[in-house]
């Protein structure tokens, strides 16, 4: 992976007001960088919000826009992570007729299980590293997965 485009996690702790988001994102695409996850949360007994970005870009713009974020008024704190833990959430749809012990055997080696049964389809849910989520949809592809749903990044310092 060139420098050009190298994987990139950015939390950014903010108030929790009205149109932060939008100000926070208009910082990439203004630089016509693409948002490939982005996850929101308020913060326990505060009044922030942690947003967590995964993005690729070189070393030189997200230092631009890591200065243009801090900048923001209601943005208190911003973190490009070098350590972390980070994870990733998806939900996976499967048609009731597949193996249903395969696919749970399949879910527990990514830290996952059978979350839902109904009468026509199956619901697995995964929490893993990004990594071994897309090599988790990788290998639900024999199973016949009717939908794909995958969360955002979640990141935190060690």
């Amino acid at each position: 992976m060139s420098l050009e485009n190298e994987r990139r996690v950015i939390s950014v702790i903010v108030m929790n007001e009205s149109s932060v988001l939008a100000r926070v994102t208009s910082l990439f695409a203004a630089r016509g960088y693409n948002i490939a996850s982005l996850t929101v949360a308020p913060i326990p007994n505060s009044d922030m919000s942690h947003i967590t970005i995964e993005t690729q870009g070189s070393p030189r713009v997200m230092e631009q826009i890591t200065k243009q974020l801090h900048k923001l008024i209601p943005v208190y704190k911003v973190i490009e992570h070098e350590e972390m833990v980070e994870k990733e959430m998806v939900l996976v749809k499967f048609p009731i007729a597949e193996n249903l012990s395969d696919i749970s055997a399949l879910c527990e080696v990514y830290n996952g299980g059978i979350v839902n049964v109904g009468t026509e389809m199956v619901i697995a849910m995964v929490a893993d590293e990004p990594c071994r989520i897309r090599h988790f949809i990788e290998a639900t592809d024999r199973y016949n997965p009717i939908e794909v749903v995958r969360g955002g990044v979640v990141a935190i310092e060690r």
